[in-house]
C-alpha cells in the first residue's frame, strides 16, 4: 500500500510541475517548438529547472542506499542506441511537435475533460498496442 500511495503522489507532483510549468497546454508547447515563428523560449527555463533538478536530486537520493519503496536502486544497463530507439524518438519528436502533447501533459490533459487530450492518449494506446503486436511477431528486436 506504501508503495502505491508513493506512486500516487508522486504522480500528482509530477502532474501539479506540468500544469504549473505550462506543458500541459499544447499551445505554449508547440510555440516553444516554432523557432522559425512565433517562438516561446520560457520552456527552456522549465528544461534547465528538470536538469538541476535531477542532478540534484539523484545526488541526494543516492546518498541514502537504497530507494524507499524498493530493496535496491534499479538503473538501466543498456548504453547502445539502435533502431528502435531512433525511431522510437523520431516518432515521438514528431508526435509532439504536431500534437503539442507528449505523454505526461496529454494524461493531465484528460483531467481537463478536453477532446484533442482523449485523443492524443486514445493514438498513443493504440500505438503501444502495435508496438507490442510487432515486436512479438518478431519486426522490431
Amino acid at each position: 500500500m506504501t508503495r502505491i500511495l508513493g506512486g500516487l503522489m508522486s504522480g500528482l507532483l509530477f502532474g501539479i510541475g506540468l500544469l504549473a510549468a505550462g506543458m500541459a497546454d499544447p499551445n505554449k508547447v508547440t510555440a516553444f517548438l516554432d523557432i522559425a515563428g512565433h517562438w516561446d523560449p520560457s520552456l527552456a527555463f522549465v528544461i534547465v529547472g528538470g536538469v538541476i533538478t535531477t542532478a540534484l536530486g539523484y545526488r541526494l537520493v543516492l546518498k541514502r542506499g537504497r530507494p524507499l519503496f524498493e530493496p535496491d536502486f534499479l538503473f538501466p544497463t543498456r548504453t547502445d542506441i539502435d533502431g528502435p530507439l531512433v525511431i522510437g524518438a523520431v516518432l515521438f519528436g514528431i508526435g509532439w511537435g504536431l500534437g503539442g502533447y507528449c505523454p505526461g501533459p496529454a494524461l493531465v490533459g484528460l483531467g481537463q475533460a478536453n477532446v484533442p487530450p482523449l485523443l492524443f492518449v486514445a493514438a498513443m494506446l493504440l500505438g503501444m498496442m502495435a508496438a507490442r503486436i510487432t515486436k512479438s511477431a518478431g519486426g522490431i528486436k
